[in-house]
């Protein structure tokens, strides 16, 4: 990452019903067991997050930014960028509203600072990882017992990529929390306890929240409400006093809100469906073959933890979440345009099944005779020592895991973020005036981090309508050179500031010196 500053410019110097209700449960001395009340765990759970919001640095997807940050920015602070699928309608409020609530909380109180605004909204983001992380907790042991929810939540917390990409505030990382609450409340997914009572309505408010959010939820609550209906006793009651009234009201709420903002009314759901499934418009940034998802995609998520979740599959016997994840690939892998985080949702039930390969471990490990059965009691032990098999199985996963989860946190594409932070820096002290963006679109963060109202430009790729007609973005990277000098020939006033990456600016290195740009340190 290259930033370039015109030489004294902007004042500076040099500046259970899933199968069998199978159980692995409760050693005393285990690892396992319940680890404390709901309260403890999601206490422990936010302190985990918020040091795991801290440590990412690094620049995913330009949707964590763009989509739903830069929206929220503008609506409190009346200025941000607004990309084309907010000018055809294809994307709802009701995401980007939750971060302006905090932006609008950090403007009352005065704390919009660069860094508290860098820093707050994956902070925020960390509540609602955190309650993913007791939500899977529960549901694993409502389905496997205690025991299998603490691996469950060993495995969880883990993962590299949960690590990378849950706190980042993407529309899907809330989609993949409302999901493993919304499966929680499911009979046709678990069965009710005293400690764990199902909630019909509840899910299914859940799951109107999750597809109002991300209209691509549907494919998961789709297989959910056709399970549910197939088992329900009261099919009838299920859709006319259930489904319809409360799909309704989610539906009929976010419809209010979007016209709202929008000034005019949008059926956000159909327009998504329009442009993604009907008129396949999301492969306009890139395709992948059909299997990618089998055999790139989900394993790559699931890295080393691959194994174990395949064998708790095949062990737990739980044929409905096991299809569940099934299903959900397979839709996915209809579409042209894939990406890591739109199956993320389904990632967390994978790592429940790590956590029942661990717990049936643990238990084989102890006890030569204790056999994993559908009773929720094990033989107790006074001891758990840890099989050798056990052991090498932890040590790899976290040898394996960790470095990958701060090398993707820390360091791979830091330098946009770092490059924005700067910039935001220097804006607050006065000593930005412009920032052109010589670089393919959307690289970076923008207004929301910024946080200044001062001119901006970066390279448009807004979908063309004619086929093969290449974008701003395109034609700068064919010809770097040649678009940057056209650019500077309808300047009034040079930027102060151009950002670009270290391979783009070698090529431009004289334009740079003819224009009187010096590198920023």
């Amino acid at each position: 990452m290259d930033i370039r500053k015109r030489k004294n410019a902007g004042g500076d110097g040099d500046g259970g019903a899933g199968g069998a209700s199978v159980n692995v449960e409760d050693e005393p001395d285990s690892f396992g067991g319940r680890i404390g009340s709901p309260r403890r765990i999601f206490l422990f759970c936010l302190a985990f997050r918020v040091v795991n919001a801290l440590l990412i640095q690094t620049y995913f997807n330009p949707d964590e930014h763009w989509q739903s940050l830069e929206v929220a920015h503008r609506t409190i602070f009346g200025y941000g960028y607004m990309t084309w699928e907010w000018k055809r309608g294809i994307r709802s409020y009701l995401h980007p509203m939750l971060f302006a609530f905090l932006y609008k909380l950090l403007q009352v109180t005065g704390l919009d600072t660069p860094y508290i605004m860098i820093k707050a909204p994956r902070l925020m983001q960390s509540i609602f990882s955190a309650i993913g992380d007791l939500y899977l907790y529960k549901l694993s042991d409502a389905l496997y017992g205690g025991n299998v929810a603490t691996w469950s939540l060993f495995c969880q917390m883990a993962n590299w990529f949960i690590f990378f990409c849950l706190n980042r505030t993407f529309s899907n990382c809330l989609e993949t929390v409302l999901t493993i609450m919304g499966l929680y409340y499911w009979p046709c997914i678990r069965d009710s306890s005293i400690d764990y009572p199902v909630n019909r309505k509840w899910g299914l408010v859940i799951a109107a929240l999750a597809c109002a959010i991300r209209p691509t939820s549907a494919v998961i609550w789709l297989y959910v409400g056709m399970l549910e209906l197939f088992l329900t006793p009261n099919k009838v009651k299920f859709i006319i006093l259930e489904v319809i009234p409360i799909g309704s009201l989610v539906l009929g709420f976010t419809c209010l809100l979007d016209r709202l903002m929008y000034g005019s009314w949008v059926i956000v759901p159909l327009n998504f469906l329009k442009f993604n499934f009907l008129s396949s418009g999301g492969d306009y940034y890139g395709t992948h073959p059909w299997h990618w998802y089998f055999t790139q995609g989900f394993l790559v998520m699931l890295f080393t933890f691959t194994p174990f979740s395949i064998a708790g599959i095949i062990k737990s016997k739980n044929q409905k979440l096991s299809a569940l994840i099934l299903w959900v690939l397979a839709i996915y892998s209809i579409l042209g345009h894939k990406e890591f985080r739109f199956v993320l949702p389904v990632l967390p039930i994978a790592l429940i099944f790590s956590g029942y390969a661990f717990a049936q471990m643990e238990v084989s490990g102890s006890s030569s005779s204790s056999s994993v059965t559908k009773k929720k009691q094990v033989p107790r032990q006074n001891h758990t020592k840890w099989s050798p098999k056990l052991r090498l199985s932890v040590f790899f996963l976290l040898a394996t895991n960790i470095p990958m989860a701060l090398y993707m946190s820390l360091f791979h594409q830091r330098g946009t973020e770092d490059a924005m932070n700067y910039l935001s820096d220097e804006a607050y002290k006065g000593r930005v005036k412009s920032i052109l963006f010589l670089m393919p679109c959307h690289s970076t963060p923008y207004y929301s981090t910024l946080h200044r109202n001062i001119p901006m430009q970066f390279l448009d790729c807004t979908p063309s309508a004619e086929k093969g007609e290449l974008d701003e973005s395109d034609q700068f990277l064919v010809n770097p050179l040649g678009f940057a000098s056209e650019l500077a020939r309808n300047w009034s006033e040079p930027p102060s500031h151009i950002v670009l990456f270290a391979s783009e600016e070698t090529k431009l290195r004289d334009f740079m010196i003819q224009h009187s740009f010096k590198e920023a340190s």
